[in-house]
C-alpha cells in the first residue's frame, strides 16, 4: 500500500496513508487504547526501550492509533515524520524546548496567535531566549532583525485573525542563509489548501483541534518536518515531558482527515461569499479576507494556497460595545473562541483569543476594539448572512 500512496493523490492520502490493517481485517483504523505494550522477551523490551528495535513501549510517546495520525497528516504535508501531540500549544512549545537553549533568538511575527505570542514573551524568554516580533508581511523587516544568535523563525499565515499573509518562500531563504529555521503554523490553511515544507519551510505546526478535526470534538496539535528534527530532537522532548496526543483523540483526528479537502473548499467558498456580503453593508468599516482582491496579501495567497480559507474577520464602528452587541444579537452562530467548526462560530478576539496580551500588544498586532472573527462553517450561507444582518442591526443601536 506504502508504494501505491507515495504517488497518490491528495484526497487518497487523506484517507489510506496510515492505516495498517491488524489481523482482525478491519476497515476503519482502530483504536488502542491500552497504556503499555508487552515484548516477546527480556531482550526485546530492552531493545525497545533503547531505541535499538522497533515497536511499541509505552503510549506517552508510542502509540499505534496516534501513529496512524502521525503518518496520515505528514503524508499529507509532505513531510518525513509528523509527531502528534496534546494541543497546539503543546506542539509549540515542544518545538521550543526541543531546538532552544539560553543564549538563542527567535524571530517571531508579529500578529501570531495571542496565546503563541504569550508563551514567547511571557514565558520562554524566562529561559534565556531572546524574542522579537517583526511585521509578518515585510522580509525586508526579518533580514534586518536577524543576529548571529537566531535560531527560529516562527510564523502564522494566513495569521488569526487578521489573515495576514507571509511570504514563506522569501522567509525561508533569510532563514536559511543565517542557517536558522522556518516554522510556519499552518492552522488556517491546512495541508489541504497550503503546504509550507514544498515552500521551503523546515517545520510545520498545527492545532489539530481546528479544522483537522473539523467538528469541535477533540483537543491535539502536531508537529511535521524531517526526520532529523521531528523524529529524534522533537521526539527526545516528547519522551521525556509527556505532551502526548490520547489514542482516542488521534482516532477522530483521523477520522476528521479523511473529508478535510472537501470541508476545506467548502469552507472557502462559503467564506468568500460571506466576505463579498460584508463588504457591502454599510456597517462595516473593513472585511479581512484574503480572497478579496483589496487585500493586501491576495496576490501572495492566489500564489501560495489553492484556495483562501474559511475565516472571516471584519471591524464595525462603535468598537467593543458595538461588536458585543453584534454577537449577542446572533442566534445561528455560536459565540465560541474555537474555529475550524462544521457550525459556524462568532468571537471578538480583543477579548478572548488575544485578550491575555497587554493593550499595547494588541495595538501592535492590529487587534481593535471593534473586530469580530468569523470562522465560517458549512451551514447554508444565507443563514449565516441572515444571522448577520440580526447582529449588524444591533451594531447600529437598531
Amino acid at each position: 500500500m506504502d508504494d501505491i500512496l507515495e504517488h497518490a493523490g491528495f484526497a487518497t492520502r487523506a484517507v489510506r496513508a496510515g492505516h495498517r490493517r491488524s489481523g482482525e481485517g478491519e476497515q476503519a483504523e482502530p483504536i488502542f487504547t491500552s497504556s503499555s505494550f508487552c515484548f516477546a522477551s527480556a531482550a526485546e523490551a530492552a531493545a525497545r526501550f533503547a531505541g535499538e528495535a522497533p515497536g511499541n513501549v509505552y503510549s506517552r510517546f508510542t502509540n499505534p492509533t496516534v501513529r496512524a495520525f502521525e503518518e496520515r497528516l505528514a503524508a499529507l504535508e509532505g513531510g518525513e515524520r509528523a509527531l502528534a501531540t496534546a494541543s497546539g500549544m503543546a506542539a509549540i512549545l515542544s518545538v521550543c524546548m526541543a531546538l532552544l537553549r539560553a543564549g538563542d533568538h527567535v524571530l517571531a511575527a508579529r500578529g501570531l496567535f495571542g496565546t503563541t505570542t504569550s508563551l514567547l514573551a511571557n514565558y520562554l524568554v524566562r529561559f534565556g531566549v531572546a524574542v522579537d516580533f517583526v511585521p509578518v508581511t515585510d522580509p525586508s523587516a526579518w533580514a534586518a532583525a536577524m543576529r548571529p544568535q537566531t535560531r527560529l523563525l516562527l510564523v502564522e499565515t494566513p495569521t488569526n485573525p487578521l489573515l495576514e499573509i507571509a511570504d514563506i518562500a522569501a522567509l525561508a531563504a533569510i532563514a536559511h542563509a543565517h542557517g536558522a529555521l522556518l516554522v510556519v503554523d499552518n492552522v488556517l490553511a491546512t495541508p489541504a489548501l497550503q503546504r509550507p515544507l514544498a515552500l521551503g519551510a523546515d517545520l510545520v505546526v498545527h492545532s489539530a483541534t481546528k479544522y483537522l478535526d473539523g467538528q469541535g470534538r477533540c483537543v491535539g496539535g502536531a508537529v511535521v518536518g524531517p526526520e532529523a528534527l521531528v523524529g529524534k530532537e522533537i521526539f527526545g522532548f516528547l519522551r521525556t515531558a509527556g505532551p502526548a496526543m490520547s489514542p482516542f483523540n488521534a482516532w477522530v483526528f483521523l477520522k476528521g482527515l479523511e473529508t478535510l479537502s472537501l470541508r476545506m473548499q467548502a469552507h472557502s467558498a462559503a467564506a468568500a461569499r460571506i466576505a463579498a456580503w460584508l463588504r457591502r453593508r454599510p456597517e462595516v468599516r473593513r472585511v479581512f479576507y484574503p480572497g478579496l482582491e483589496e487585500h493586501p496579501g491576495h496576490a501572495l495567497a492566489a500564489r501560495q494556497m489553492r484556495a483562501f480559507g474559511g475565516i472571516v474577520s471584519f471591524e464595525v464602528e462603535g468598537g467593543r460595545e458595538a461588536a458585543w452587541r453584534l454577537i449577542d444579537a446572533t442566534r445561528l452562530l455560536s459565540i465560541t473562541a474555537n474555529l475550524g467548526d462544521a457550525k459556524s462560530t462568532i468571537t471578538h478576539p480583543a477579548s478572548t483569543t488575544h485578550g491575555r496580551l497587554s493593550p499595547e500588544q494588541r495595538a501592535e498586532a492590529g487587534i481593535t476594539e471593534g473586530l469580530i472573527r468569523i470562522s465560517v462553517g458549512l451551514e447554508d450561507p444565507a443563514d449565516i448572512e441572515a444571522d448577520l444582518a440580526r447582529g449588524l442591526a444591533a451594531a447600529r443601536g437598531r
